[in-house]
């Protein structure tokens, strides 16, 4: 772990990102934040923590004169171990309370349940939304797969919790890996669950997973040691494609647009990047008059 002075930490226009880690401790094999694109110049697991953070975003809020939402998670866990110390989210979210503004919240991680109460006054003031990655149910294989984070199941626990605050949930089910958590049983049971706990809506990028230089390395040699053989197969199929969708993903697909059809969840990710994108204005009348 190391500290930088960032020169900013909104991007984005009409809604705004923000990410104050760059790097990750959770190990996930499939990381596209290991991508060479994203020009690292640290080791990826050498967390670079901007620590001016909550300074920089004061600054930014109090100086734009529309509220809208403030999305963080999407490259780097704002749940880390690193945060139980640094609490910098923490500190983040009470700048966005303060100032008025929604935020959503993309994590593997139960630590967001330390600040729940935090993001529930958010969304009664506000709007707040948290995102949860699924990939599978399996516990077994999600040690392998996503290894120093809590298991699927528990994060079902804590999309619970915060349905029983009404704070709406997205679950992010992705990537499907061929060949590895690309069943029907799979998927069915990810998504019972979500329909079980009331989750507004369930992002799919058509079962597979996306590959880049410095990702496809890091899951190539994760193949190796936990399933051997399997990158031969991955090869021979996909070359270096950066889109790998299932075999199975037509059949998947069917199976992921019924569950959620039937439990009114939405499936589109168009639909639930505008679902998290909107702050209506009946939310900051509803915060005026309960003030």
């Amino acid at each position: 772990m190391h500290f930088v002075d960032a020169k900013g930490i909104l991007s984005g226009s009409g809604h705004f990102g923000m990410n104050i880690y760059r790097g990750c401790s959770h190990g996930c094999i499939y990381c596209d934040s290991r991508s060479k694109c994203y020009q690292f110049t640290h080791p990826f697991e050498d967390i670079e923590v901007k620590q001016n953070a909550p300074e920089l975003l004061e600054k930014a809020l109090r100086s734009k004169r529309k509220k809208c939402m403030i999305g963080t998670g999407s490259m780097s866990d704002p749940y880390m171990h690193c945060e139980e110390e640094l609490q910098l989210t923490r500190r983040c979210l009470e700048i966005i309370l303060a100032n008025g503004f929604g935020v959503t919240v993309l994590t593997k991680s139960d630590r967001i349940l330390r600040d729940i109460d935090l993001l529930d006054e958010i969304n009664r003031s506000a709007k707040c939304v948290v995102q949860m990655t699924l990939t599978t149910y399996d516990d077994e294989l999600c040690k392998i797969l996503e290894p120093n984070v809590c298991n699927t199941k528990r994060r079902i626990e804590v999309l619970e919790e915060f349905d029983k605050r009404g704070i709406p949930t997205v679950v992010w089910m992705t990537p499907i890996l061929p060949f590895i958590n690309d069943t029907e049983e799979n998927i069915t049971s990810i998504l019972n669950e979500c329909a079980r706990v009331h989750v507004k809506g369930v992002i799919d990028f058509g079962m597979g997973l996306t590959l880049r230089e410095g990702d496809r390395e890091y899951y190539y040699a994760a193949l190796d040691r936990y399933f051997p053989g399997l990158k031969e197969k991955y090869i021979s199929r996909y070359g270096n494609a950066y889109e790998l969708s299932s075999p199975n993903a037509g059949n998947l697909r069917k199976v992921f647009k019924k569950i959620c059809r039937e439990n009114g969840m939405l499936s589109d990710p168009d639909g639930c990047f505008k679902f998290m994108d909107e702050l209506p204005d009946r939310y900051t009348q509803m915060s005026l008059f309960d003030m």
